[in-house]
């Protein structure tokens, strides 16, 4: 199941988070896929907003690689790949195994091109977000069908 939004503002790309997080479940994976600026964190934000986390402490982690944000219902493990060296296994440098094998884990990946094909049995939600700058996104939502 597909869904493609249009958002013209930062508020709206929020939102379509907020509107991905209302069906998330144990064990999922989101990939994101987009260029620097496009909106990823941004997204990653309204995602944990939904969850009642606080978006004051959600960050990108492109330093840390991987950040964990501790909500009643999961562990969100938000992980970037930016500066990962190309010729690491994105999978093992993050311990994606090892976090996936926590049952309250739902992975959210920023720069998940870097992951190559990439499939996992509780599903992966695929985010695709085209444009940048003051352009409206494009953002288009890949689900696992149930």
């Amino acid at each position: 199941m597909n869904d493609e939004f249009q958002s013209q503002t930062p508020a709206e790309t929020f939102r379509i988070g907020e509107k991905i997080a209302a069906s998330l479940r144990s064990g999922q994976v989101i990939l994101l896929y987009g260029g620097l600026g496009a909106g990823k964190t941004l997204l990653t934000k309204g995602i944990m907003n939904a969850l009642d986390y606080d978006i004051d402490e959600v960050t990108s982690p492109s330093f840390a690689l991987v950040n964990l944000y501790k909500t009643v219902n999961f562990e969100v493990y938000h992980i970037d790949l930016w500066r990962l060296e190309s010729a690491a296994d994105p999978s093992e440098a993050v311990g994606l195994g090892d976090i996936l094998e926590n049952p309250r884990a739902v992975a959210i990946i920023e720069w998940a091109e870097r992951l190559g094909e990439f499939a996992h049995a509780t599903g992966v939600i695929k985010v695709i977000i085209e444009g940048d700058g003051d352009l409206a996104r494009q953002i288009t939502v890949f689900r696992p069908s149930t």
